[in-house]
């Protein structure tokens, strides 16, 4: 093979590049502008903002204080259109029933993320060398009895909307889709459930390790 067909064969090998590398291109963009976007997902009702609530296999304080912010944003929230709710409605009375075991659930998980983050600046005992750390302990301290009092403000409305969803008109109907609900509710009415009595233990043994705390000084240890 002579010089002139080994560079026309290099000119065609380098043409069938160029032509493929273009291919590609044109599909690509062809692909990118053509293809119909998403539309966006807009948070506004109750049940958009609970989806957003989670739990992490290891739960931080962090992870605790962004659940805390979705829950509250889905109680304030209003209910989407019943077509749209979390189990199958189809009565008046069912609509009524589910408003009520939604915000006593979100209470309860509100509840339960406050003790979840209280429980990340607690401290079970004082011991007698803790003195050095006196003011970051008491500083702790101080915010596990925030979070543990706000428990106690969240079970009021829990209890509230359970003793709403207790009445005699809804004693035979059950949201079956929200059994885990309606378990919650009876649990409540039959004081099973009482997180005031969790809470309250709990904030009497972190103010006697707090007045311990105070009561320390350099001679502690």
């Amino acid at each position: 093979m002579g010089l002139f067909e080994k560079n026309a064969d290099k000119v065609n090998v380098k043409k069938n590049l160029f032509y493929a590398a273009k291919i590609f291109i044109l599909a690509f963009v062809f692909m990118t502008t053509t293809t119909p976007r998403a539309n966006a997902y807009m948070v506004k009702f109750k049940e958009d903002w609970y989806k957003l609530y989670h739990i992490h296999y290891q739960q931080y304080p962090d992870d605790c204080i962004e659940n805390i912010y979705w829950l509250e944003k889905a109680a304030a929230a209003d209910f989407c259109n019943p077509l749209f709710a979390n189990a199958g409605i189809t009565t008046e009375k069912q609509w009524e029933k589910y408003r009520y075991l939604f915000q006593m659930h979100i209470n309860l998980k509100l509840i339960e993320q406050h003790l979840r983050l209280g429980r990340t600046y607690d401290k079970k005992a004082a011991y007698f060398y803790d003195a050095p750390w006196k003011e970051e302990y008491l500083r702790n301290l101080e915010k596990c009895l925030s979070c543990y009092n706000a428990g106690l403000y969240y079970w009021q409305e829990a209890k509230n909307w359970a003793e709403k969803a207790n009445v005699r008109e809804f004693t035979f109907l059950s949201i079956t889709a929200k059994q885990n609900w309606e378990d919650e509710r009876e649990r409540i009415k039959t004081g099973e459930l009482n997180y005031e009595k969790i809470l309250r233990r709990e904030i009497n043994r972190v103010e006697k390790v707090r007045a311990e705390i105070l009561a320390m000084d350099s001679k502690t240890y």
